[in-house]
């Protein structure tokens, strides 16, 4: 038989070779009858137990992960603890619905809202919710799902996969994730990117009779059913040449990054949550060039007090033992929003209140960010780094009110240090006049760079390949902030996603960074690709 290839939506990078595999199907929880409710009595104590029941099953799962997952359960866990979910599910019961009914009609109808959004990453977490009305329901019925066992080399399809499907399932050797549906923004693409599962989402045509040896290619986004000789040939020549790359890259993982003549190339690492620095190797990295506060402090969608903050950014600092750690000032609004504190109904969230526009505006919240982060100062070499910088009056005010925190810190004898202050250059009115910005430092955020040189909305995939970090035009306004930091004697870093892509370092490094800040799984892979390259001897750009 001829081979057919389906087209969809790169996800998560990676090649598997294998066959379709398709979990067993489960029925639909999501078509609740009145019949329901004589599994449950249909009564509100009953939605409660089951609440109460998927909530403790989440914490539970949360305490198996760390990083990028717990931060995705906690997200869920911190929804379904959001009384507000559940309120017209009770008033429906007590309007003589039974619990089934109630909270699976209420949560379709939330659902639905989320479907229907013009903005990719809010369609995204539809999927979310679908998960969250499914744990319900499931305790409601009694009817728990099993543990998803994917066997070896299977190339899983289905229409989606929801997040405690993929973390609680065991995950053979060579396994692949096809969907027709999906978002490369979804949750489970995330997870599939950090545990390096190739994904396609988003594929078109007939698949579902597909059955036989398949092909999945995460990086160009094809499904290829029945592979011919010539190539499966090219698949497996290529799973080598990636098995002896990731040989070299856990070679190279604790040395220092040097071209191949020489040049040294700082590698940062870049985090969302101090809970990744667990098992993590501190001598394999420069320092840590991006620390995202913003994943960390909404997770209950709430800010967290002074205090706490302080601690969580010494521990940090603990265990960079001296290295220097950048942490960018909360960088909320756009794709990041955190309830009672971003604006609402924006018509465009991504050229709206966010990052600096937002710290700026509640002042209250930025101050209490501040001391923390100067208090903090005293046990390490800690960088502050503002987000969203489009004016110079922007540094100057969040200049002033750190001065301002110093100053009361230091006259209530509160010990505390004085951090650089620098920026990321993720718009062009920086880039293009970098020298206007009086900053102590510049650091590239390619992802808005990309976004606003290229027109190109990060969140939307049908538009994802007219923009890259590699255009030409970015490239040049990179080269020309490193021109400014090279001649003023100040640090240029690039702290986007870019980064951590080893096809994309030689175009970064050629435009002049000596710089970077990578996923911190990915640092020996970066290094492997500088350490075949030939790099321009820019004296005042080495680390």
């Amino acid at each position: 038989m001829a081979e057919i290839v389906f087209s969809g939506i790169p996800a998560s990078k990676g090649l598997a070779l294998g066959y379709i595999w398709r979990p067993a199907t489960e029925a639909a929880c999501g078509e609740a009858t009145q019949g329901d409710a004589a599994l449950t009595g249909g009564d509100a104590d009953a939605l409660r137990k089951a609440i109460v029941t998927a909530t403790g099953d989440l914490s539970q799962l949360e305490g198996t992960l760390s990083g990028e997952e717990a931060e995705i359960v906690g997200m869920q866990l911190a929804f379904l603890s959001d009384d507000e979910l559940a309120r017209p599910a009770f008033e429906a019961i007590e309007a003589g619905q039974s619990a089934v009914v109630a909270w699976t009609e209420v949560m379709n109808a939330e659902i639905a809202t989320y479907e229907v959004s013009d903005d990719e990453y809010f369609r995204a977490r539809a999927i979310d919710f679908q998960d969250i009305r499914d744990r319900v329901l499931a305790a409601l019925t009694g009817v728990q799902s099993g543990v998803l066992l994917v066997p070896r080399g299977a190339i899983l399809l289905a229409s989606d996969l929801r997040p405690s499907q993929f973390l609680s399932a065991r995950w053979g050797a060579g396994c692949g994730i096809a969907l027709t549906d999906g978002s490369p923004t979804s949750h489970v693409a995330m997870l599939a990117r950090g545990r390096g599962l190739p994904m396609v989402v988003g594929l078109a045509g007939e698949l579902q009779d597909l059955e036989g040896p398949a092909l999945l290619d995460g990086t160009t986004g094809i499904l290829v059913s029945g592979p011919d000789a010539e190539r499966l040939a090219a698949g497996k020549a290529r799973l080598e040449a990636d098995s002896a790359a990731r040989k070299q890259s856990a070679a190279l993982a604790g040395e220092p990054a040097r071209s191949r003549n020489g040049i040294r190339v700082a590698i940062h690492a870049t985090i969302a949550d101090p809970a990744e620095l667990d098992g993590l190797d501190p001598g394999h990295f420069d320092g840590i060039g991006l620390v995202r506060t913003e994943l960390f402090l909404d997770r209950l969608e709430k800010l967290m007090d002074e205090e706490t903050q302080f601690a969580t950014y010494r521990r940090i600092l603990t265990w960079a033992d001296g290295k220097p750690v950048t942490v960018r000032t909360l960088d909320a609004g756009g794709d990041k929003p955190i309830k009672g504190y971003t604006a609402v109904n924006e018509a465009n969230p991504f050229l709206g209140i966010r990052g600096i526009r937002l710290s700026l505006r509640q002042p209250e919240v930025f101050r209490v960010q501040l001391r923390a982060l100067a208090r903090a100062a005293a046990y390490g070499k800690l960088r502050i780094m503002l987000p969203m910088v489009t004016l110079p009056d922007e540094i100057t005010t969040a200049r002033e009110l750190l001065d301002a925190e110093i100053t009361a810190l230091a006259a209530a004898g509160v010990e505390h240090g004085r951090p650089a202050l620098g920026i990321m250059v993720e718009v062009p009115a920086v880039a293009i006049t970098p020298e206007r910005f009086d900053a102590d430092f510049y650091s590239i955020g390619s992802n808005d760079l990309v976004q606003y040189t290229c027109a190109v909305s990060r969140d939307e995939a049908g538009v994802a390949h007219l923009g890259s970090a590699i255009d030409p035009s970015v490239l040049a306004l990179i080269a020309r902030v490193v021109e400014h930091g090279r001649a003023t004697g100040r640090e240029v870093s690039l702290c986007g996603d870019a980064g951590s892509d080893p096809r994309m370092v030689p175009h970064f490094l050629a435009a002049g960074l000596r710089s970077l800040s990578v996923q911190h799984g990915l640092g020996g892979a970066v290094k492997a690709t500088i350490a075949g390259l030939d790099l321009v001897d820019h004296r005042a750009g080495q680390a």
